[in-house]
């Protein structure tokens, strides 16, 4: 799998609520991203709700062989785009066959549980991988995945079930992740960080507008973005990115951050940014 991807959660309308304000741009996003050689594609049957997922089905199905469409269920949307835990087996059950039917599939090829409550592997955590499982011998699922993880739930749930990847945050000024990030590599689990751009272009708390990548990137040559999606990349050979954006020349930004090489002054730059 290529290690940039693309995160489609940004197709759908303000706060990821709603249909886009352009929906050929969406369109056409999705379909430059896979001209492009983009091979996996992440989304999750409430973003919108439902809008990105009928967004990627109109976009590109029939599907190519090669694209790996990984959603994710464990949360739903209120009629005025709050978000809350739908996360009981039998939500989760049900929101498999939301994504499979949104998206027109009979096997979600990877499916994310995304974890919305604070408590550590327990009986309620049983469950969840139970009926996440179940799906999986029943046909519905070909992988499982975790998001919102702490180390104790990787632990834990390899006991049971092969994990195909995990989606923490984690970008040059959250970090937290990496004791997951560095078991994952030991078993040869994809990590792929979401918000790996952070959750702003502006602002006191951006990626973007922070002085350490904006300095890199100005003496390196790019972008701030593909700054923080190079410093991803390097941190682990089992890490895939997966930017969001709904603009193609960002699409196009974000790709070519493969190409970017951190040197050792970049590196120790970055890291000043995250006090251990």
């Amino acid at each position: 799998m290529r290690p940039i991807g693309y995160g489609a959660m940004r197709l759908a309308g303000p706060n990821v609520f709603g249909p886009p304000n352009d929906r050929r741009e969406a369109i056409a996003i999705l379909r430059e991203a896979v001209d492009n050689g983009v091979d996996h594609i992440d989304t999750a049957q409430f973003y919108g709700p439902e809008v990105v997922n009928e967004l990627i089905r109109d976009a590109l199905y029939p599907y190519p062989p090669q694209l790996v469409i990984v959603s994710k269920v464990g949360a739903s949307r209120d009629a005025k785009g709050g978000i809350f835990a739908a996360d009981a087996p039998d939500q989760l059950q049900r929101g498999i066959e939301d994504n499979l039917r949104t998206l027109d599939l009979d096997t979600l090829p990877v499916i994310n549980l995304r974890l919305m409550r604070s408590s550590g592997p327990d009986g309620f955590f049983d469950d969840q991988l139970a009926a996440m499982t179940s799906a999986r011998d029943d046909g519905l699922v070909a992988s499982i995945g975790l998001s919102n993880i702490t180390l104790e739930h990787l632990l834990y749930a390899c006991r049971f079930t092969d994990v195909a990847c995990v989606q923490n945050e984690f970008h040059p000024a959250d970090r937290r992740a990496r004791p997951v990030l560095d078991e994952c590599a030991r078993r040869k689990i994809a990590f792929v960080p979401f918000a790996s751009l952070g959750f702003g272009a502006v602002g006191p708390n951006s990626i973007l507008d922070a002085p350490e990548v904006r300095g890199v990137a100005a003496r390196l040559g790019c972008t701030p973005a593909q700054v923080a999606l190079a410093w991803a990349l390097d941190s682990s050979p089992n890490l895939l990115v997966i930017p969001g954006t709904s603009s193609r020349p960002h699409l196009r930004e974000n790709l070519s951050a493969a190409d970017v090489r951190l040197d050792a002054e970049a590196v120790h730059q970055l890291s000043l940014m995250w006090e251990y």
